[in-house]
């Protein structure tokens, strides 16, 4: 398996090996590049290269190409959406582009932000996606920082449940693939040419709100996205749109996004609303599902894949570890929650973040729960750290007489 994981990244890595482009990484399964390493410990005084603050409020991840860190976010007073752009050595600050002012969501749900979504890098240019004006926008950038275009890609106005957006944009063969889920005319994904902005292909989803990022996974010898939600698992030809396949298995609302075995063919999905469930599909013309617990509900994170076994973290804070070939289970502990943040593997150890600012190291081995440090930075985390350089880059806030302020840090010398 490590060798497969190694493979991964040089098969589907479209940036330097020391850059995170995207939500969940090169490889879309987030791990750490093979070889990297990542420190233990830390606290608010040390192991700290450098912290700045992040001004506004939001939930992306830090993303890294060059010799710059890309993170969205919201001031909510002003009603503005913004792109930040922060020196990678330093931290500092080297840009704010205001990309929307006014005519944000009225409404969404408390632990959401006005900038939930990560951005996506080709190595040239960044891809920022807003919820603005009842519709998804995608708006292209130069590295600096300066706009180059922005498209309306489609609308967005949920009735039903008014929680606001969280789905990321993922790039793939110059295409910039995205999902807008919700009980509206304009429900499906979409992938727009990263030249023009222009809609390529669109395929409609049920007419209902769910929230996962949809996902290019390499199966059955070719590249398959794949997805979660509205009752059902389902993989599309990210270069058409078509489907390809698709099973009943999910519930009415998932946020993680999926994660997959190329060597057997099988893919993994947790969730959800209004139901629980941890199922894998094994995946072809004729789709099924060898198991499903139907008591683990990893709702708003993703799980890892790793040597043959599931590493799911649920909401509640209890870390599970499933064999993926029959799912059973051979340990459980409990962490502490809640934890929105995804977990992340670096040199056969997996970090994860609660909602409190606390995160959690254990070894990735299905032998026992083996606890290797716990940290503290802030009181607050949903954003999900990025491992490289060594380092991981943290985005949390901390509340100082009564004033929240976001931070991003690079966690070790």
């Amino acid at each position: 398996m490590r060798a497969a994981i190694a493979l991964l990244w040089i098969v589907t890595a479209s940036a330097s090996a020391d850059d995170w482009p995207q939500w969940r990484g090169p490889s879309g399964q987030n791990y750490a590049a093979p070889g990297a390493t990542a420190p233990e410990q830390w606290s608010e005084s040390s192991n700290i290269a450098w912290r700045t603050k992040v001004p506004g409020r939001g939930h992306s991840s830090p993303v890294l190409t060059g010799d710059r860190i890309y993170l969205t976010t919201c001031d909510e007073p002003s009603q503005q959406q913004s792109l930040l752009v922060f020196d990678r050595a330093t931290g500092r600050p080297l840009k704010q582009t205001v990309v929307h002012t006014g005519k944000l969501p009225p409404r969404i749900h408390g632990n959401n932000t006005h900038a939930s979504p990560t951005v996506a890098c080709d190595g040239n240019h960044v891809f920022a996606l807003f919820n603005n004006n009842l519709a998804c926008w995608v708006t292209k950038f130069d590295l600096d920082g300066n706009q180059i275009w922005q498209r309306r890609v489609a609308g967005f106005d949920p009735q039903k449940y008014k929680f606001g957006f969280g789905s990321s944009p993922i790039l793939h063969e110059g295409l910039l693939i995205l999902s807008t889920e919700y009980d509206g005319p304009d429900s499906g994904i979409y992938a727009i040419d990263t030249e023009t902005g222009q809609t390529v292909w669109n395929a409609p989803r049920t007419k209902s709100l769910s929230y996962s990022t949809p996902i290019p996974a390499t199966l059955n010898g070719r590249p398959e996205l794949i997805m979660s939600g509205n009752q059902r698992i389902a993989a599309y030809d990210p270069r058409t749109g078509n489907e390809l396949w698709s099973t009943p298995g999910s519930t009415h609302a998932t946020c993680g996004t999926m994660v997959w075995d190329s060597q057997n063919n099988v893919a993994f999905a947790s969730g959800g609303y209004p139901d629980t469930f941890t199922l894998a599909v094994r995946v072809g013309t004729r789709p099924s599902i060898p198991w499903q617990k139907n008591k683990i509900k990893c709702y708003e994170q993703s799980m890892l894949l790793v040597d043959g076994y599931l590493y799911a973290i649920a909401d509640n804070g209890i870390a599970y570890c499933l064999q993926a070939s029959d799912g059973s289970q051979r340990w459980r502990e409990r962490l502490g929650g809640p934890i929105s943040a995804s977990p992340i593997l670096v040199d056969g150890k997996v970090y994860v973040s609660n909602e409190r600012g606390t995160t959690f190291v254990f070894r990735a081995t299905p032998e026992s729960y083996q606890p290797i440090a716990t940290n503290q930075l802030g009181d607050e985390c949903f954003a999900t750290t990025t491992p490289v350089d060594g380092r991981l880059y943290h985005r949390y806030a901390k509340r100082e007489g009564g004033v929240r302020q976001e931070y991003l840090v690079a966690i070790g010398e």
